[in-house]
């Protein structure tokens, strides 16, 4: 599909959805599809503090307050992305492994957008999926006591034009055979279920680090991150550990990054 199509936009199929992703003893308990609303985040947020189980989905075929790391502002023309967030209660994890769930969420986009449409999808530590040095999807997670909620965004049908910034990218324009977005959502949610519940029943197991490893843009890179307050790091970002932190080496030694703004050095 090349960037001249005369774009379809056809809204997400609601029931379709439930009856491929919710099954018994599944994660999925319910997917729910709205035409508009102002950030699927907040709405589960608000869902997690009235008491909503695990395994809640929201899906939005438009955001009017979407926002991103760092109160960063979101927006893509209606239909023409995936906007979703799920809940989930991770009980038994460790709070100090908890941040792995937005790069276990992005191991997650970046195997289904690969297999569904052979882009070479990678990470960008802590939370975006790249195709080369271009945004094709964020993550943002965010807590309330023993819930998190993951949202995912991704560019599938934008045309030049209506990209957010100009270092985004959609799949319609790397040229993918782009599936319809509903099966690019089961794709999504099914691996993400999939990785979810294996490092849920074992935070320390090595594939989850391994796989995101082999997917990440960071590691391996010069790197100057931006930290909290200000300050920046410089150095060569070297691992990720138990944390999900990413390992930086830089003058003074070996840093562990919690939370930052990492640009790639050419």
């Amino acid at each position: 599909m090349g960037t001249g199509t005369d774009l379809h936009r056809p809204p997400l199929d609601a029931g379709r959805l439930r009856q491929r992703l919710i099954a018994p003893g599944g994660l999925w308990r319910d997917v729910r599809v709205v035409p508009e609303t102002g950030s699927t985040n907040a709405d589960l947020l608000e869902a997690a503090r009235s008491g909503a189980a695990e395994g809640l989905v929201l899906a939005a075929e438009a955001q009017t307050a979407g926002r991103g790391r760092l109160g960063r502002a979101w927006s893509a023309p209606a239909r023409a992305g995936l906007v979703c967030s799920v809940l989930l209660r991770p009980a038994g994890v460790p709070s100090a492994r908890r941040g792995w769930l937005p790069l276990l969420t992005g191991v997650a986009v970046a195997a289904a957008v690969r297999a569904q449409t052979a882009v070479p999808a990678c990470l960008k530590w802590p939370n975006d999926v790249l195709v080369g040095e271009r945004k094709l999807a964020g993550i943002l997670a965010e807590a309330h006591g023993d819930a998190v909620v993951v949202g995912i965004g991704l560019n599938v049908t934008l045309r030049p034009a209506e990209l957010p910034v100009r270092t985004a990218t959609s799949l319609l324009i790397e040229d993918a055979a782009v599936p319809d977005r509903d099966a690019l959502l089961v794709a999504i949610l099914t691996e993400l279920a999939g990785r979810y519940q294996g490092w849920r029943a074992d935070p320390g197991a090595t594939g989850l680090r391994r796989d995101y490893l082999r997917r990440s843009a960071t590691v391996g890179r010069d790197v100057r991150v931006e930290l909290p307050g200000g300050t920046l790091l410089t150095g060569t970002a070297e691992d990720v550990d138990d944390a999900g932190r990413l390992l930086v080496r830089g003058g003074g030694g070996l840093v562990p990054v919690a939370a930052g703004d990492v640009l790639h050095v050419r």
